[in-house]
C-alpha cells in the first residue's frame, strides 16, 4: 500500500506534500487544473517504476533540485522507503539498481478510458534479467487496445482485450466468464439494475460476435452500443478478471505467491456514471476483490473526485484509521493539499459548500448573487449591492425569477418582506 509521497519542484507547486495516505480510501479533491492527476500518475510511478502512457513528470525550470520522496509497504514487514532526484540530462527519474519490494497488484484507471495494470508475476523484473520473450514493466492500455487487445514488439499479443476475450470465455464457458459476471454483478449501479451479460451478438453484417448486455428491459444490447458509464465500468470489470486471472498464471508457472493486496487508483470515479451509480461504486471496489476470489484481499483505493455524491456514499463506512479526504486549494498563486478533518455532512448539499467543494451555495451563480444581494439588504449593507439589485423591489423580482417556490430562503425573506412593509405603513401614518 502506498503510505506517503512528497514532491519538491515537480507538479503544480515548488512544494506539494507530504502526503499521508490512508490504508483503505482516500479521497483527492480540487478544482480542475490542480493536480489530481498528476498525483495519480506520479503514485503509478512510485509504485511500478514506470510512466503511465509514457507521460514524464517533467519538473520545473528553476527548481534546482526536484526530488520525489515515497513510502510503501511491502510483503514483508516493514515500509520501502526511497527518493529518487531528476536528472536533466538523461531526462529520467532514477531509482536504485536492484528488485524493489512488491506493493501489490496495481490498476489505474484513468479518466480517458485508458487503464494500466502492474503485475508482480510479470512486470517485476530487473534490466538485467535474462528473458526468452518480451516482458513489459507494465502494462499500459489505450482506450481502443482495452476493447481491441494489447501487442508488443514483433507482434506478440499480451492481451487479447475485452471483445475478444469475453466472447471466447463465454461460449467456451471459462471460469474467467464466471468471474466476470460476479464482478460485473458487485460493480452494479443497483439492485434492480443489474450489468448481466447478455449472448454473444452480430453488429450490422459483421460476422464478428459481439459481447452484450442484458439490458432491464430485456433485450441484449451490443456493449459497443451500450452507454458510456456502462462501457467505464464493464471494461473496469474486465481488466480486473484479466489482470488477476493472469497474475495466478503467472504465480503458478514461476513458483511464486499470489499478491496479498491490490491498490486501485481511479481518476474522476464518478466519470460517465448515472447518481445513483456514483453512491455505489465506491463501496463495490472495496468488495470487487472478494467477489472475484471468494476471499478477503485487502483493497487500497486513491480516488480523484469531483462528485460530492460520492463523498457522500462513504459516510457509513468511513473509518479515520484507515481513510482519508485531501483537498487541493490554491493559495497565494500556489497549489495545495492538506488533508480534511473527516465530518459526516449528511447530504449532498452539505457536501457541495464544504471545504471539499468549496461551493457559497448549491444554487445556479444567479440564485447565489440574489440571495448575496437579499442578505446584504437585510443587513443594511445596501452599498455593496449590484446596480440592479439597489431596491428591494428589485431583489425580490430576481429571487423569484432565479429560485424555487419551496427554496428554503423563502421564509427569511418573507419575513424581511412583511417588516418593510410594516416599516413602510408606519412612516406614511
Amino acid at each position: 500500500m502506498l503510505k506517503s509521497l512528497h514532491l519538491k519542484g515537480v507538479g503544480p507547486a515548488k512544494e506539494f506534500g507530504p502526503v499521508e495516505f490512508a490504508q483503505r480510501l482516500n479521497f483527492i479533491t480540487g478544482d480542475n487544473g490542480l493536480g489530481k492527476s498528476f498525483l495519480l500518475d506520479t503514485a503509478w510511478w512510485v509504485l511500478t517504476r514506470t510512466w503511465a502512457r509514457d507521460s514524464v513528470a517533467v519538473p520545473q525550470r528553476d527548481a534546482k533540485k526536484p526530488g520525489i520522496s515515497y513510502a510503501y509497504t511491502k510483503s514483508t514487514p516493514g515500509a520501502f522507503v526511497d527518493e529518487s532526484f531528476f536528472n536533466r540530462s538523461e531526462q529520467v527519474w532514477p531509482v536504485k539498481q536492484g528488485r524493489p519490494p512488491i506493493p501489490g497488484v496495481v490498476i489505474y484507471a484513468g479518466v480517458d478510458g485508458s487503464f494500466s495494470a502492474w503485475d508482480p508475476a510479470r512486470n517485476y523484473w530487473q534490466d538485467k534479467d535474462v528473458q526468452g520473450f518480451e516482458r513489459l514493466k507494465a502494462f499500459n492500455f489505450t482506450p481502443e487496445q482495452v476493447w481491441k487487445g494489447l501487442e508488443g514488439s514483433g507482434g506478440i499479443r499480451h492481451c487479447n482485450g475485452l471483445i475478444l476475450d469475453w466472447v471466447l470465455w463465454q461460449k467456451g464457458q471459462d471460469p474467467a466468464f464466471a468471474d466476470l459476471t460476479k464482478v460485473l454483478d458487485a460493480l452494479s449501479p443497483s439492485g434492480e439494475e443489474k450489468l448481466t451479460p447478455g449472448e454473444p451478438v452480430r453488429v450490422g453484417l459483421d460476422v464478428k460476435d459481439y459481447p452484450s448486455l442484458r439490458m432491464p428491459y430485456g433485450q441484449d444490447v451490443a456493449l459497443i452500443h451500450a452507454s458510456a458509464g456502462m462501457r467505464r465500468i464493464t471494461a473496469l470489470a474486465y481488466l480486473l478478471v484479466w489482470t488477476w486471472r493472469e497474475h495466478l498464471i503467472a504465480c503458478q508457472q514461476t513458483g511464486r505467491k499470489a499478491a496479498k493486496e491490490i491498490i486501485f487508483l481511479v481518476d474522476e470515479i464518478e466519470c460517465h456514471l448515472h447518481p445513483q451509480w456514483q453512491r455505489r461504486i465506491v463501496p463495490a471496489l472495496l468488495n470487487v476483490m472478494q467477489a472475484l476470489t471468494g476471499r478477503k484481499i485487502p483493497v487500497q483505493l486513491i480516488v480523484a473526485t469531483h462528485s460530492p455524491l460520492v463523498l457522500a456514499s462513504v459516510e457509513p463506512a468511513f473509518d479515520e484509521e484507515k481513510d482519508a479526504v485531501f483537498n487541493l486549494t490554491l493559495k497565494d498563486g500556489e497549489a495545495r493539499i492538506e488533508q480534511a478533518v473527516w465530518a459526516k455532512q449528511g447530504d449532498v448539499v452539505n457536501w457541495l459548500v464544504s471545504d471539499a467543494f468549496g461551493l457559497q451555495q448549491a444554487r445556479s451563480v444567479e440564485a447565489e448573487l440574489a440571495i448575496e444581494a437579499a442578505e446584504a439588504w437585510m443587513r443594511g449593507d445596501k452599498a455593496s449591492l449590484p446596480e440592479n439589485l439597489k431596491t428591494q423591489a428589485a431583489i425580490h423580482k430576481e429571487l423569484i425569477r432565479v429560485l424555487a417556490g419551496h427554496d428554503d430562503f423563502w421564509p427569511r425573506w418573507v419575513v424581511e418582506t412583511e417588516r418593510g412593509l410594516a416599516r413602510s405603513k408606519k412612516g406614511g401614518a
